[in-house]
C-alpha cells in the first residue's frame, strides 16, 4: 500500500512539534511513558457476574492496571437473561448483567475508588453506567470519584457491528443525555470511547478506520452543542478506541495522524479553548480479525507486533488478545500470556525510555502525512453528504467498508496477501489447544436469578419508576435521572430498554 520510494522530506521544526503540545502528533503528554506506562487493561467477561469477578481478580493479581468488561449479546441488545431472545446466548461472549443485583456481584470486593473500569457497551451504555454508579455509591464511592470509560459509541454500531436497538437520531439523544449527566454527576468519567476498532474489524482500511471514527466524533460534538452543552465542559471527557493490525509502521503513523487531525478539527471547526478538548486520548486493542485458528501460537507473535505498534504510536491504554481467541474466549493461560506480552514490552524492551521513538523517521513522518491527507478527504466527503448520521443512513460508510473488506479477502484468497499458517506455510495438522468451556449451569443460574428478582421486588415501586422513565423519554428531560431511580428500585436492564423501545422505536435498516 505504501512504498519507501514515495517518501517526502519533512521540516522537523514545523512538522513535528513537541510531545504534549498541539497538535499532539508526538503524544498527549510531554513525558509519555517516561512518566507512567500505558494502562494495561485486559478485556474480560463471560458467564455470570461471579465468574467474571473472579477473572477480574485473577488479572489484577497478575499485574493488570485497569479493568475492561465485555457484556453478552442479550445485555448489549437490551434483553434480560430470562427473555426468549436471550436463549443460548446468556453469558456466552461476555458477562450477563440484567439488574443491580448482578452488578453488585460483578464488582464485589473491587476497589472502585482506585481502579479505572472500561465497559464495552453501546445501546445500553447509560444503563450499565448507572448500575456501576449505584454500586459505587453503595461502597461509599461518590460519582465524582469514579473513573473509567463507557464505549457509548452507537454510530459505529450501524456502520460495522450491529448491536443497535433504537433509530440513530433517538440513540444520539441517549448519548448526549449521558454527556450532560456525567458533566454534573461523574466528572472524571470518560463519557464515550469513539470506536474505530469495530470499523477495522468489519474490514476497513487504516485510513477508513480513523476517518470514519473522527467523522462520528464530529457528529457527537455537533449533537452535544445542539443540545446546549458547552464544548469545553464535555469535550475533555471524549476518548477514542482504535485497532492495531500487523503493518507496524502504518499503524504507528495512523495513531499519530489521528491525534493531529482531531486537534485541528476541535480547534479550527469547533473553536475549542481548553487544550484538553483538543487531545485525542485512546485505548487500543490488538486485532481480533487478524488471529487465525490455524497454528494459533502464531497469534502470540502477531499480538506482540500489534502491541508494539500501539505503544510506539502513543496509546493511553492497551488490551492484548489471547492467542486462542480464534477458537473461543481466552483461557486463563492465554489471558495471562497476553498480559505478560504487555509487561515485557513495557518493562524490558526499552520502548518506554524515549518519547515518540520513531519521530523524525522520513518513512514514518511521510506515512503520517499521507494517512492524514487521505483521512481528511474522507471526512470532507462525509461532510458533503450531510455528516456522519446522514452518511450512515445512506449506507455510504458501510459500502466503503464492505468494498475494502472484499478486496482484502480477494488478496488473501489469491495469495497476494500472506497470512502465515493459513495461505502460506500451512500444515495439515489438527489444532491442539485448550478451548474455553461454555458452562450451561452458569446460564441457568443467571436466568433463575433474574426471574427470582422479578418475583420478590417491590412491584409498585418498579412500575412507578418506569413510568417516570417513559415520561422523560417522551419529553426532553434528561432520561438518565429517572433511569437511575428505576434501576435502584430493581427495575431490570431489559425493562428499561423496553420502555425506550416503546417511545423511541426500533431501528430496521433499509
Amino acid at each position: 500500500m505504501y512504498h519507501g520510494a514515495d517518501i517526502e522530506p519533512f521540516d522537523e521544526a514545523s512538522d513535528l512539534g513537541e510531545p504534549g503540545s498541539f497538535p499532539y502528533t508526538r503524544g498527549v503528554q510531554p513525558s509519555m511513558y517516561r512518566g507512567r506506562l500505558w494502562t494495561m487493561r485486559q478485556y474480560a467477561g463471560f458467564g455470570t457476574a461471579e465468574a467474571t469477578n473472579q477473572r477480574f481478580k485473577f488479572l489484577l493479581d497478575a499485574g493488570q492496571t485497569g479493568l475492561s468488561c465485555a457484556f453478552d449479546l442479550p445485555t448489549q441488545m437490551g434483553y434480560d437473561a430470562d427473555h426468549p431472545r436471550a436463549e443460548g446466548e446468556v453469558g456466552k461472549v461476555g458477562v450477563a448483567i440484567s439488574s443491580l443485583e448482578d452488578m453488585r456481584h460483578l464488582l464485589a470486593d473491587l476497589p472502585l475508588g482506585e481502579v479505572t473500569t472500561s465497559m464495552t457497551i453501546n445501546s445500553t451504555a447509560s444503563t450499565l453506567l448507572l448500575l456501576y454508579q449505584l454500586v459505587g455509591e453503595e461502597q461509599g464511592v461518590r460519582g465524582e470519584q469514579l473513573r473509567g470509560t463507557i464505549q457509548n459509541d452507537i454510530l459505529k454500531e450501524y456502520v460495522a457491528r450491529g448491536t443497535y436497538i433504537y433509530p440513530p437520531r433517538q440513540s444520539m439523544r441517549l448519548v448526549v443525555d449521558t454527556f450532560a449527566y456525567c458533566a454534573k454527576e461523574m466528572v472524571n468519567w470518560n463519557t464515550i470511547s469513539i470506536s474505530g476498532y469495530h470499523i477495522r474489524e468489519a474490514g476497513s482500511t487504516a485510513v477508513q478506520e480513523i476517518a470514519f471514527t473522527l467523522a462520528n466524533g464530529i457528529a457527537y460534538v455537533e449533537a452535544a452543542l445542539a443540545a446546549g452543552l458547552l464544548l469545553d465542559d464535555f469535550a475533555p471527557r471524549l476518548s477514542f478506541f482504535f485497532n492495531a493490525h500487523n503493518n507496524l509502521f502504518e499503524e504507528v503513523a495512523k495513531y499519530r495522524a489521528a491525534r493531529r487531525l482531531w486537534a485541528t478539527i476541535m480547534r479550527d471547526r469547533f473553536g475549542a479553548r481548553n487544550p484538553k478538548s483538543t487531545m485525542l486520548r485512546f485505548h487500543t486493542q490488538t486485532g481480533g480479525s487478524t488471529l487465525t485458528a490455524q497454528q494459533p501460537e502464531n497469534n502470540i507473535v502477531r499480538t506482540t507486533v500489534q502491541a508494539l505498534a500501539a505503544a510506539l504510536g502513543g496509546t493511553q491504554s492497551l488490551h492484548t488478545n489471547g492467542f486462542d481467541e480464534a477458537l473461543g474466549l481466552p483461557t486463563e493461560r492465554a489471558a495471562k500470556l497476553a498480559l505478560r506480552t504487555q509487561q515485557v514490552l513495557g518493562y524490558e524492551s526499552g520502548i518506554a525510555d524515549t518519547v515518540d521513538p520513531l519521530a523524525g523517521s522520513y518513512f514514518v513522518e511521510s506515512l503520517t502525512n499521507e494517512i492524514e491527507q487521505r483521512a481528511r478527504a474522507y471526512i470532507a466527503e462525509i461532510d458533503e453528504r450531510g455528516g456522519a448520521v446522514a452518511a450512515i443512513e445512506s449506507h455510504y460508510m458501510q459500502d466503503e467498508i464492505e468494498s475494502a473488506a472484499y478486496e482484502f479477502a480477494r488478496s488473501v484468497d489469491s495469495g497476494a496477501k500472506v497470512v502465515v499458517g493459513l495461505n502460506r506455510f500451512a500444515e495439515n495438522e489438527t489444532v491442539k489447544a485448550d478451548v474455553f468451556p461454555v458452562d450451561e449451569e452458569q446460564q441457568r443460574a443467571q436466568i433463575a436469578r433474574v426471574s427470582s428478582l422479578k418475583l420478590t421486588r417491590n412491584h409498585d415501586a418498579v412500575r412507578a419508576a418506569l413510568s417516570d422513565v417513559e415520561i422523560a423519554a417522551r419529553g426532553s428531560a434528561n432520561v438518565l435521572y429517572p433511569m437511575k431511580s428505576a434501576l435502584a428500585a430493581l427495575a431490570t436492564l431489559g425493562e428499561v430498554a423496553d420502555v425506550l423501545r416503546q417511545e423511541f422505536g426500533v431501528y430496521q435498516p433499509s
